[in-house]
């Protein structure tokens, strides 16, 4: 195939001068604001000394097809298309260890952020008096006022207080999404990073252990142009896990602590449930205090399986959440598949300890117990497509 003399010219002009900046933008659903956004970094950056890398989650509406189309004539442009792997904070990880260029940014590429930002924090990172750059949405000549979401608004206030309290790095914006440092320094600490959640600038705050210097950036934060939100009501939440995970999360790890602390609160809905029916049964429902026993766990665990399957999507695997009628039944199915062996385990071992003379509730327990290294194993496998 010929190349064009539009993309000769591109072609030169990327090669004129050497490669400095790469701008790293995690994408899900964001089809239609690649050609805009790239345009805005060409306005802003200039022909050459940068590269776009778009770290596509596979999204449904064929962003990652959309990237690959600038980049048959614009080699500045390529994307990372990500197979059973979701998550903003992975997907910035996994962008910014992808390129060669001595300095990395990342930015959302939904137009929030404003791309005339990149050169002043470029300046700032090479002259050597500041190891971090990034753009503020609450500093002083910052603007929120295009937002328009007072709710979520009030959701970064909380998280950015319990950061600046716990990590005690004294920013105005701490959960900001548009940052810029040495890609040496990203790749040093990059194999301790958690990439769980949504907020990597505070996951690198947290983790290298020399005190960065910042330069922070008032932004302008505009409006969603086109796009769905990758972040949502359990922000603050995936705030917490994030802690979690720097604290404690190489003693137990965290997405297992998750399952199991839903799992703890699915152990009150199994008692709950279990209670209920065995009060019934005592009315006279059922012939024998075995079968009583037998068919009252079966329920139980039924019911919690169904609510534990609900808030693990919701929350344990949030960057991998299954969205939709469709999805959810096919994967409460998977789920209620993979828990099957270990909903046997479950009621058979309870149910042999009552007929040895074990109380109802303590047999109860010890079923659980059993069956939910299972679960947590196989539904992390099969369910939402990730062991970690």
């Amino acid at each position: 195939m010929e190349m064009t003399h539009s993309a000769f010219e591109k072609s030169v002009a990327a090669a004129s001068r050497p490669l400095e900046l790469a701008v790293v933008l995690p994408t899900l659903n964001e089809k239609g604001n690649i050609a805009p956004v790239v345009a805005r970094l060409e306005k802003a950056l200039g022909p050459s000394g940068w590269e776009a890398i778009f770290v596509d989650d596979n999204s449904a509406d064929g962003t990652a097809d959309a990237v690959r189309e600038i980049s048959r004539t614009d080699p500045r442009v390529r994307v990372i298309q990500r197979i059973g792997r979701r998550g903003l904070s992975s997907a910035a990880i996994e962008g910014m260890c992808a390129t060669a260029a001595p300095v990395v940014a990342v930015m959302d590429a939904d137009q929030q952020h404003d791309p005339a930002l990149l050169p002043l924090m470029l300046q700032a990172i090479q002259s050597g008096e500041y190891d971090l750059a990034y753009a503020s949405r609450f500093a002083e000549g910052a603007s929120t006022a295009q937002w328009n979401r007072p709710d979520r608004e009030k959701m970064s206030g909380i998280a950015n207080a319990l950061a600046r309290r716990v990590t005690g790095v004294d920013l105005s914006d701490p959960m900001s999404g548009y940052f810029m440092l040495r890609t040496e320094v990203l790749r040093r600490d990059a194999d301790k990073l958690s990439g769980i959640g949504f907020k990597i600038l505070l996951d690198i705050l947290a983790t290298v252990k020399t005190p960065m210097r910042v330069k922070e950036f008032p932004l302008d934060f505009a409006a969603r142009v086109e796009g769905e939100s990758k972040l949502d009501r359990t922000i603050v939440f995936e705030f917490l896990v994030g802690l979690y995970d720097k604290w404690l999360g190489r003693i137990v790890p965290t997405r297992y602590a998750l399952f199991g602390t839903i799992g703890a609160v699915g152990v009150v809905v199994h008692m709950a449930v279990l209670a209920t029916f065995l009060k019934i049964f005592d009315g006279g429902f059922a012939h024998s205090v075995l079968t009583d026993f037998e068919i009252a766990q079966t329920v139980a665990a039924l019911v919690a399986m169904t609510f534990n399957f609900v808030l693990n999507n919701s929350l344990t695997y949030a960057d991998s959440r299954l969205h939709g009628p469709l999805p959810l039944l096919r994967g409460w199915i998977k789920f209620a598949l993979t828990c099957s062996v270990g909903l046997l385990a479950n009621v058979g071992a309870a149910a042999t300890l009552v007929r040895i003379g074990m109380h109802e509730f303590p047999a109860a327990f010890v079923g659980i117990a059993i069956g939910s290294v299972w679960n947590y194993a196989l539904s992390s496998r099969f369910v939402w497509g990730r062991f970690r």
